[in-house]
């Protein structure tokens, strides 16, 4: 088509077909690519396959056993294979009250769990020796360092389920988790 002085072109075919290839591409990148950071990615991964290793000393463990039962399935948290080796775990869960003889024990467990390392209190006696306030029990804080603490006597699955969560937040806010893994800190 002759406009004035100058020839005009005209598309006749659908705009569609002489649309831009690479804005189309850009778009799908922008969809499907998600920008992180290392520390982030190594933290999701730490926090989504947390490997406890169970440490039941009283009546808190039926409790924790409860949890791993079909009703509660801690497994949607990553956390379902329960380890008999502290080698093997990551998260001690410390399930009842702790005597003066089992105190030794446990810091050694402790000692022989690789890092990273976690640990749960669970139940009122573990935490401040409950209702045995004795000469014969210790509060665990006192052998080990305690991420995350469970109230109650006994505590229900739900909380210790919770107390997972609390600490799957407290490994994802986790800083420097590179520089550690690399021995730089």
């Amino acid at each position: 088509m002759v406009v004035g002085d100058t020839e005009r072109f005209e598309i006749s075919q659908p705009p569609e077909l002489f649309a831009r290839v690479d804005e189309e591409a850009d778009a799908l990148i922008r969809e499907s690519v998600i920008t992180t950071t290392l520390d982030n990615a190594l933290n999701w991964a730490r926090k989504n396959s947390i490997w406890p290793m169970s440490f039941g000393l009283a009546c808190c463990a039926i409790e924790m056993m409860a949890m791993m039962a079909s009703r509660y399935d801690i497994s949607r948290f990553g956390a379902e294979v329960m380890r008999g080796s502290p080698r093997q775990s990551d998260l001690m869960i410390i399930a009842g009250r702790v005597s003066n003889k089992m105190a030794p024990v446990i810091r050694r467990l402790y000692r022989q769990m690789p890092e990273p390392k976690w640990v749960i209190s669970m139940g009122a006696c573990a935490t401040s020796t409950g209702v045995f306030s004795n000469y014969a029990l210790v509060p665990v804080n006192q052998v080990i360092p305690i991420d995350v603490y469970v109230p109650g006597c006994p505590p229900r699955p739900e909380q210790l389920i919770y107390s997972i969560m609390l600490l799957q937040q407290k490994i994802q806010a986790e800083r420097g988790t590179v520089r550690k893994t690399l021995n730089l800190a």
